[in-house]
């Protein structure tokens, strides 16, 4: 089945908010074998809506559209589509009940104002998808036959993420599953300190001779992901396809490879990797100010491996809290391989961590000079006395250079581990 989204709100045409309901639902439609072609924003306007709508019903099998479905008058979706489609709306009792007790449970002493009866109109004939974390249900509307979009599919989703994500998840993605002849199955093999285009000529030949299952490359920063996903009848006859490559892939990208399972995280692996070690880590951050520490602090359980972490930005806290000799800053400055390397073992002399992580660097936009340009980054790893530096040269804007910084330093520190 081919679909289309089209994500509705002056908003997202305004660039107020990010339209992260769009990459999800992409991924997700991908993962259930439905072709993607299309993905269309058009803002709170019934003409321009309509004509939005009618476009992808002709070109596509079925059509999720996100967002106005709230109760003023400027949310048209439910209205516009029903008119699409030839169908008149009702008030769905059960649908108005449930608005009656989200008030109940969520907004106790506030009056149920009159647009909220609005959410609980219906088109006729449409399924109703309740909505756990709203007021708005979900609708899926299918055209009827001798109509003009007999056979066709709209479905209308709450916008907010956190309407959307769970609604999608654990009701329509199922229903749209139930119309697919086979089920599409996946797993994800992530790879670091390969760059992109290496890495992709690595699998150049498997991409190529790719038909079931197939092996698609995602660019992270600092990371190459690649999905293996296959089309069978079941579970287990789509991981007996995906094993071989799954397989040649870990044979050649080896200790690159940091996991096999979609949701578990570079910091995660690092954790994991210092836990199975029984080692300690501690952090000194001059560019990065804190992001690298909070990486490896978002994980559950880092408390067991994380006792310390510094943020030493200027050139006396260098001194003070890491024992940077004033003769190194004084020679070659704060940001050096010197400083990076004294900084990496000031740190574990510090705390008395088996590992430490250091980053010094020139952020931006400005403080470069022609010998030391914005981006240039010295990160230090120190491993039970044992320490390495590398030099980095970026080219983002402030925010990219400090996020390539974190993500090159949770590697550096993932190698050194893995030769301790």
């Amino acid at each position: 089945m081919v679909a289309e989204l089209i994500s509705v709100g002056t908003e997202i045409l305004l660039g107020n908010i990010v339209n992260t309901n769009a990459a999800y639902l992409a991924e997700k439609c991908a993962l259930l074998g439905l072709s993607l072609y299309y993905q269309n924003s058009v803002g709170d306007n019934e003409e321009r809506m309509e004509e939005t709508i009618r476009r992808a019903l002709g070109r596509s099998d079925v059509v999720i559209l996100t967002g106005g479905l709230g109760p003023t008058k400027d949310d048209l979706t439910k209205e516009v589509t029903a008119k699409v489609f030839g169908k008149k709306l009702y008030e769905d009792l059960h649908t108005k009940e449930r608005i009656m007790d989200f008030f109940q449970k969520n907004h106790s002493g506030h009056k149920i104002t009159e647009n909220n009866w609005k959410q609980a109109l219906v088109p006729e004939g449409a399924k109703v998808v309740e909505n756990a974390n709203g007021t708005a249900p979900g609708l899926i509307i299918t055209g009827e036959e001798g109509t003009e979009y007999a056979g066709k599919m709209a479905i209308l989703i709450p916008g907010p993420p956190n309407e959307c994500i769970p609604m999608f998840d654990r009701q329509i993605a199922p229903y749209l599953g139930k119309l697919q002849p086979d089920g599409i199955y996946s797993c994800m093999v992530k790879v670091c300190s390969i760059g992109e285009s290496r890495a992709e000529t690595m699998v150049a030949d498997l991409m190529d001779a790719q038909s079931n299952p197939t092996l698609a490359p995602y660019a992270k920063t600092g990371e190459v992901h690649f999905r293996v996903t296959a089309k069978a009848k079941d579970e287990k006859t789509a991981q007996e396809l995906m094993r071989p490559l799954v397989d040649e892939l870990l044979r050649r990208f080896g200790d690159h490879v940091y996991t096999t399972k979609e949701e578990v995280t570079l910091e995660q692996a690092v954790v994991q990797l210092l836990k199975e070690k029984k080692m300690t880590v501690t952090t000194a951050e001059s560019c990065t100010g804190g992001l690298l520490s909070g990486r490896i602090i978002n994980v559950p359980g880092a408390s067991e491996v994380l006792n310390e972490a510094h943020v030493t930005y200027s050139n006396e806290a260098k001194e003070k809290i890491l024992g940077v000799p004033h003769g190194i800053l004084k020679a070659h400055g704060a940001v050096s391989r010197e400083t990076a390397e004294a900084m990496a073992r000031g740190a574990c002399q510090a705390t008395g961590a088996d590992a430490s992580i250091a980053v010094t660097g020139i952020a931006g936009p400005d403080g470069g000079t022609e010998e030391k340009p914005v981006g240039l980054v010295y990160i230090g790893c120190c491993v039970r006395g044992n320490t390495v530096v590398e030099k980095y040269q970026f080219t983002g804007n402030r925010e990219k250079n400090r996020e390539y910084a974190v993500a090159r330093g949770l590697i550096l520190l993932r190698e050194a581990l893995l030769h301790a």
